[in-house]
């Protein structure tokens, strides 16, 4: 069964995103591939074991879509943010260890140097 997290900008005080908690590697490098969209509040939260550039760069092969990417670092904090366009690849300005993919309007709920919270999302 997936794990979902709701996604709070402790530092604005509001909600930013629903996403499914992605920890394996198999969930990581599938991404959000072959999907053709994502609703307006799902996101999806690539979760690494520990925090640099490299493993948390991502790539937009086979994701037919723009997608708003917010890079966290090990307090959540936020590094860098962009929009993603498919066929290119990305990589954060800072180390982070949580790279946060949603729709382009999530960008617009964070800034740099946010502190982000997660929680267990009821599913249902």
């Amino acid at each position: 069964m997936a794990r979902w997290v709701d996604i709070h900008n402790r530092t604005q005080d509001r909600h930013v995103i629903r996403a499914r908690w992605c920890a394996s590697f198999a969930c990581r490098l599938r991404g959000l591939m072959f999907r053709r969209r994502l609703a307006p509040d799902e996101g999806l939260l690539l979760v690494e074991r520990s925090a640099g550039r490299t493993q948390t760069a991502i790539h937009m092969a086979m994701v037919f879509f723009p997608l708003g990417v917010v890079w966290l670092d090990n307090d959540r904090r936020v590094v860098d943010k962009r929009l993603a366009l498919p066929w290119r690849a990305y990589a954060p300005s800072a180390p982070a260890r949580y790279v946060l993919e949603g729709e382009p309007g999530v960008l617009e709920c964070v800034a740099d140097g946010d502190v982000l919270e997660f929680s267990d999302a009821t599913v249902g």
